[in-house]
Parts: C-alpha cells; structure tokens; sequence
C-alpha cells in the first residue's frame, strides 16, 4: 500500500495559514516517503476551506516527483470546462504528475454558491465526466448533451491524465467508475474495511484509493476524544461511528485499520491530519506504517 497525504486546506483551529505553509507540509510528506498530494473541494464549508487548484499548483515546486490529486473536485460546481483547463494546467507544470479525482459531491451548499440546482447534480456529473474526458484524453471524441458540450478545443492539451471517479460504493456508482473512470476513489469516513472489499470485487481491473482518512495518532486518551468530539461536530456525524473509520488514537489501533484497509484491495491511502499536520505525518510514517507492513508485505 502507498500512502498520500491530505493538503491542510481546512482551517482546523482558527489559526490560519503562514504563507509557507502548504509548501512546507508537502516538503515534509515528500521527505517522509509519502507517494502523493492531494487537495479537496468545497465552496464552502462548516470551517474556512483554501481553494483546491490553486493549492495544488501553489506546491508543484515542492512536491518532487510525488503525484498531485484531487480527491475530489466538483466539475458540476466549478464547471467542466472550466475544471478541465485547469486541470491540463496542472498536468503540464506538474511534468504529468497530476490525477484527475472527480465526484459530484455531497453538500448542497456548494451547488447554492454557484447557482447550480443540487437535484441536477447526478445527470449533471455524468455529462461533465464526459467533457473532460473529451478535453483531457487524447482522441476522445466530443461532446453534446442536455447540460454540457465540449466546443472548441483547449489548448494547450495534457498528456491524457487519469481520471479517477469518487464513490461512496453504491451499485449505481460503481457502474459509473468502471463506465467513466481510470480509478475508484473510496471514501474513508464513509466506508468500512469490509464494505470496500466486497464493492472492490466488483472493479477487479481498477485501481483504489481511500481519501478523506482523518488522522491523529496519540496515545493520550482524553486528547484523542477530544479530537474524535470536535471532528463529529464539524461532520456531524457520531463520535462512535468515526472511532471506528478514522485514524484517531495508538499506533497500534491506526495500524489495525490500515491493514484491513490494505487487505480489502486499497492501493493508496490519504491521510489527514487533524492537528500538528507536519508532525502527524513523520509520525504516522515512524509509528503507524511500521505495524502494518509485516502483514501487508509493503
């Protein structure tokens, strides 16, 4: 299994961003062994949230020769067309390092923000998996649809980056992923070991990642319920639901996760930091991977 490392694009604690500091964590999670970054998307957010794209291009210089992802962006919010050029961007000043994690997205909110009715969202990304296909994949045909069409060109081209597509594991959204998709992106908080086994199954011939992985590992017992609590409030979600998806707490309790992730078929896994993220990265890395792989075999 490889492991990628979440962007702190979400202000956890009210103390903001050096100007540094992107660059700075990425740095440090190419120094520790991580094999990628990645950036998610929201147009707003229960906490203030920096814009994905531009995250990932303000640490192209920093991030060596680890991959850059999004897991995920929201063609329908951002526009695919829109989405699509930038993404090209991001594919050459990468040097071809960029992944292309699209999902529809979960949150009404952000279709608000940008004037985009959420119960079209489904017949919506559908169409806008298929414009960037058309405009990032060579000699994919064009586009027209209800919502959607490719039109001109854009130039300059990509060399085709992948194009992973998110889901929670529904039937119906994994038929999209192998439909659509170079890559199925799972997500952690939404998820169990046991269902992505049996929906990895189903998408034998695809790669899988598990994004969204919160992460704090500690020993201290009221540190880590007071983590747990504050990340339940902000998902709103229960506190016993999370304990049991995210890798909050010991080492060893983050390391028996991570392998029954592995051994459900993930290929890489993205961690998130809650908290210190450039220190919870080389921990996680010293103290957590080390349990995992005499079983494994990374």
């Amino acid at each position: 299994m490889r492991y990628g490392a979440h962007l702190p694009l979400v202000d956890l604690d009210g103390a903001g961003w050096r100007p540094d500091a992107l660059a700075s964590y990425t740095a440090t999670a190419h120094r520790s062994g991580y094999s990628a970054v990645a950036a998610n998307d929201h147009l707003v957010f229960q906490r203030p949230w920096l814009d994905a794209v531009v995250a990932l291009a303000s640490v192209v210089a920093a991030s060596g020769d680890m991959r850059l992802a999004t897991t995920i962006a929201l063609p329908v919010v951002r526009g695919p067309v829109a989405l699509a050029k930038a993404a090209a961007a991001l594919d050459i000043v990468s040097g071809g390092r960029f992944v292309l994690g699209v999902g529809p997205g979960s949150s009404p909110r952000d279709y608000a923000a940008a004037g985009v009715p959420f119960e079209e969202r489904w017949p919506r990304f559908e169409e806008s998996l298929r414009v960037l296909r058309s405009h990032l994949t060579a000699g994919a045909p064009s586009f027209e649809g209800r919502f959607y069409s490719t039109g001109e060109a854009l130039l300059p081209q990509p060399s085709s980056p992948p194009i992973w597509v998110a889901s929670w594991g529904s039937a119906a959204g994994l038929r999209r992923v192998a439909r659509l998709g170079d890559g199925w992106l799972a997500s952690a908080y939404n998820t169990t070991p046991s269902r992505l086994a049996v929906a990895r199954a189903t998408l034998p011939d695809l790669p899988c990642a598990l994004a969204t992985m919160w992460m704090y590992v500690t020993d201290d017992r009221r540190d880590r319920d007071a983590r747990l609590a504050a990340l339940a409030a902000m998902l709103n979600r229960p506190v016993d639901e999370l304990a049991d998806r995210c890798l909050v707490g010991p080492a060893e309790h983050c390391a028996t996760l991570v392998r029954a992730y592995a051994d459900a078929g993930v290929d890489e896994l993205f961690v998130w930091p809650l908290a210190d993220p450039e220190a919870q990265l080389e921990l996680f890395m010293r103290d957590v991977v080390p349990l995992v792989r005499p079983r494994d075999g990374a």
